[in-house]
């Protein structure tokens, strides 16, 4: 399968980051990634690519450029509210589900980190999102803020799609307790929960094969 890849601008494509996928003529799949704290580094790049070899038109926007901010710079995060994350991965969604080698009703997003809690609550506002994976989503023990009014744990009660969630027995942002909490929050949501593994990345795309599957 040859895959086609390379960085987005705003300039050519209106959405800054990367993209990759199988050169194809009829509508596949598609995956699109929330990056983590770092931005798009060449580690996110590797994993577009991944999910292209899989079949998956895949897309990593670069959230930081997208809100004006330098290279690099991750700061920004700390000054935008998860709304304003939402907004401008709707414009990435957009542009993903809008490619023509794209089935607009196959697509997924999985986030890393940072992008597994803002991808939460773009899941939650994205009814046509098909399926969620989240690698150790950086959850917080914390009280509703400006910044972020409302919990990982609330906004999960309005997924409409089965999710996928792996976090670290070690994780020193997202403890135990605060995993519970949210994995009790994602089975209380009625939607369906994968089971969890030594073995990820042959769950996950066991995970995105099933539910991206044509119906």
């Amino acid at each position: 399968m040859k895959i086609i890849n390379r960085d987005l601008s705003l300039d050519r494509d209106g959405a800054p980051g990367y993209l990759a996928h199988p050169d194809r003529k009829e509508p596949g799949p598609g995956v699109l990634i929330v990056h983590h704290h770092y931005g798009v580094t060449g580690n996110m790049k590797v994993k577009v690519c991944d999910y292209a070899k899989l079949g998956y038109t895949t897309v990593v926007p670069d959230l930081y450029k997208m809100l004006g901010a330098a290279d690099g710079v991750h700061e920004a995060q700390k000054s935008t509210t998860d709304g304003q994350f939402i907004e401008i991965l709707s414009h990435a969604w957009r542009y993903l589900t809008s490619r023509p080698e794209v089935d607009s009703k196959r697509c997924a997003v999985v986030g890393y980190c940072m992008g597994g809690r803002i991808g939460i609550h773009f899941v939650a506002a994205t009814p046509s999102v098909r399926a969620f994976v989240g690698y150790y989503p950086s959850v917080r023990d914390e009280v509703p803020s400006q910044l972020k009014p409302r919990h990982p744990n609330d906004a999960v009660k309005d997924f409409k799609c089965p999710s996928q969630i792996f976090f670290g027995a070690a994780d020193h942002v997202a403890s135990i307790p605060v995993q519970q909490k949210l994995m009790a929050s994602f089975q209380a949501n009625g939607q369906a929960l994968a089971g969890l593994a030594d073995h990820a990345w042959t769950l996950v795309t066991d995970f995105l094969a099933r539910e991206l599957a044509n119906d």
